[in-house]
Formats: structure tokens, C-alpha cells, sequence
């Protein structure tokens, strides 16, 4: 079925209008606050075949696999009436090295370089925000069994439902009942409505639009998220990088088990001849709450990119088909603290060659990788 790219202008500019109506009147300042939070991960990570030409194993120190290290300050305002303003600043780091430094994170080097936004909520209409954010398919990690760990959603499709967005508007809307809705825009800013913009590793990239669907209720959550990442000149190229993207899922939890399921369709119509122009991402997991200290993490995650190619020197374009097996325990010492383990294994066809953890090096294709991480987190 051709799937149609839905048109995000003008429902924003009737939600920013809209929004813009509602904090219009007249108010009074009356609280305000500010916090500092954060998290810190580190531990051991220990990958097969973890070399660029798929060879030798290699030990090092683990720091954003289970989750990303991280320093913020957000901020309240009530302006009254359940009107508030907002802003959130947050940075995610390297504990092992403390640094920001992009090779040692897949966070950037920006000094802000998760978030930095400002904005106005409304108990009734919802929130508007500006300036660098997630991007909004980063609503994955709700349908992630994993949490979004480096062994989780991204690996297969190599981070395509991972990445920041810079230049953001950004509209979510009130609880309708167990409904919600967010649209996204992360402008390109140069002449040509559709391109240019900067990616977070300090590449050329082009707008990118992004709407998020759920519904909560009794213990059953269900999403849809669909976006559009452009290159520079404002096509869809590269189906692990810019290219359309639907995902569609749902968890269910009850007693002590959650269930998860998620399928992500990927389609990048400008794609070069010889590369895969779309793929079908699927995963099943589950979490287990043994007790209120210890659960248990396993998840099942599959992909299949058509059109592939290999080079004469074996190496894949991420092509092809790939199987990746994940299991995990968190054992949480208190609500701040846990411990945690985490081990998977990647099988990849012909013509593929993801890597085990989201980020790491691509090898030949057919490769195969077995690894894992473990570690402490903190948060405060």
C-alpha cells in the first residue's frame, strides 16, 4: 500500500495559534522552580568480532549502553490560571572519560546537546515548546523492552529512530481520555522550505517532521508514530538515515509481566541504485518483575531491507536480513540506584552488517557478534 506523507504545517500553526490564544491573557506570576537532575552509567562492555573488518574481541569501559549519563536543570514558572512557562536544559555525557566529546558519545558536543528548550503549558490546551529536543520518534523508547539501551530498537535499522533535533517547534496536547498528540518540526533554515538544517554529528541535514499518536488506558498503551528525515537537498536518500518512517506498537501490562510488540516500516524513495530503498523492522519482549528489586529483560528483534548489495570486498550496505537476541537484569539496590546486565547476539545475513550495540562498527556482511555490558546507574 503507497503510503502518503500527511501534511504537518498546518495542524501546527492551528495548534500554535491556538496555544498562543489560550497564554495570551493577562497573568501573574505566582511560583517558579528550578531543579538539577541527572544520571550517571558506567561498567564493562565486552564485544566478538568488534573490529572494522569483523575480527577480534575487545573489553572496554561501558558508559551510555544501558542508558545515557547525563546532567539537567528544568524550570517552572505558574503564570496562573494552569497556565506555566518552562524551560529544560540537558546535556548527556561520557562518565568514563568525562567528557562531551561527540567520538566518545552518541549525544554530540554541543554543551546542550540533548535538550535546550523553552516553552508555555496549559492545563487545557496543551504545550509549545522551542529549540533542540529529541526528535519525536524517539517515542520508540515506549515500545522498547529494552528502554532504549544500545542493544535494543536501534541496532537493527542503525540508529534511524535514535537521533536529536535541532531548530524544533513542538506541540503536545492534553490528555483526551487516555489520548494523546504530538507533531514536531525541526526547520531546515535555508532558502527552500525543505532543506538544510544541522545534524548532531555536525553533518548537512534537512528538515525533519514528526507526528505521535498514543492511547493509555488500564494497563494497555498503543502508538503510531510517523516522520520524515530529509538529506540537504531535501530527498530521501539513505533509508537508515533519511528516509520516511512509520512504527506502529503496543504494551501490555499486567501483575508482575509487560508485553511489548512494535513493527517500524522504513521507505527512502531516492535511495542509490544497488542500496535498499525500504526495510520492516519487528520485535516481541517482555518484562518480568520478579520481585520489587529484580526484573528480568528479553526481547526478539528482526529486519529485512530489500534491494541489497555486496561489494566485491564483501562488505554489506545494511542490506539483507538480521536477527538480534537480547537478555537483561536490572536488580535495583533503591529507587536510585541499580545494577545492571545485559547480554545479546546479532546473526546478519547477506548483504547486512549491523552491529550488536547501536553505534558500534559496522563489519563485513554476514557478520556475526556476541556481547554485552554491565554496570551501575545512578540518578538524582
Amino acid at each position: 500500500m503507497k503510503q502518503v506523507k500527511p501534511s504537518f504545517t498546518g495542524a501546527k500553526t492551528l495548534c500554535a495559534l491556538a496555544l498562543m490564544g489560550a497564554f495570551s491573557a493577562q497573568a501573574q506570576a505566582q511560583t517558579s522552580s528550578v531543579t538539577i537532575y541527572g544520571r550517571v552509567v558506567a561498567g564493562v562492555d565486552f564485544q566478538t568480532n568488534a573490529g572494522p573488518n569483523g575480527t577480534g574481541s575487545k573489553w572496554s569501559a561501558a558508559n551510555n549502553q544501558w542508558g545515557t549519563s547525563m546532567i539537567g536543570f528544568k524550570g517552572t514558572e505558574d503564570l496562573g490560571g494552569g497556565t506555566n512557562a518552562f524551560f529544560l536544559l540537558e546535556s548527556g555525557f561520557n562518565s568514563t572519560k568525562g567528557s562531551f566529546n561527540g567520538s566518545d558519545t552518541s549525544n554530540g558536543n554541543a554543551l546542550f546537546n540533548r535538550r535546550s528548550y523553552v516553552g508555555l503549558s496549559s492545563a487545557t490546551a496543551g504545550s509549545i515548546k522551542f529549540g533542540k529536543n529529541l526528535f519525536i520518534n524517539n517515542d520508540v523508547w515506549y515500545l522498547d523492552p529494552t528502554g532504549q539501551q544500545a542493544i535494543g530498537t536501534a541496532s537493527l535499522v542503525n540508529g534511524r529512530n535514535w537521533p536529536g533535533a535541532s531548530n524544533i517547534i513542538e506541540y503536545n496536547s492534553p490528555d483526551w481520555g487516555g489520548f494523546t498528540v504530538g507533531l514536531q518540526t525541526s526547520l531546515g533554515e535555508k532558502p527552500g522550505s525543505f532543506n538544510g538544517g544541522v545534524a548532531n554529528a555536525g553533518t548537512s541535514d534537512g528538515r525533519k517532521d514528526g507526528i505521535s499518536l498514543a492511547y493509555q488506558k488500564n494497563g494497555l498503551e498503543l502508538r503510531a508514530i510517523y516522520d520524515v528525515v530529509r538529506d540537504s537537498n531535501g530527498n530521501y536518500s539513505d533509508i537508515w538515515g533519511h528516509s520516511k518512517e512509520l512504527i506502529l506498537g503496543g504494551t501490555y501490562k499486567f501483575d508482575k509481566l509487560k508485553l511489548f510488540a512494535g513493527y517500524e516500516n522504513l521507505r527512502a524513495p531516492d535511495a542509490a541504485a544497488g542500496a535498499p530503498d525500504r526495510a520492516n523492522h519487528y520485535w516481541v519482549g517482555a518484562n518480568y518483575d520478579v520481585t520489587s528489586q529484580l526484573q528480568l529483560v528479553g526481547a526478539w528483534f528482526h529486519v529485512n531491507a530489500n534491494n541489497a548489495s555486496v561489494s566485491s570486498n564483501g562488505t554489506g550496505n545494511g542490506g539483507g536480513t538480521a536477527n538480534l537476541y537480547m537478555a537483561g537484569i536490572n536488580y535495583f539496590l533503591s529507587k536510585r540506584t541499580l545494577l545492571y546486565v545485559d547480554i545479546g547476539t546479532v546473526h546478519n545475513g547477506t548483504g547486512a552488517s549491523h552491529a550488536l550495540e547501536n553505534g558500534g562498527n559496522v563489519g563485513p556482511s554476514g557478520l556475526s557478534q556476541t556481547g554485552g555490558y554491565f554496570g551501575i546507574a545512578h540518578s538524582f
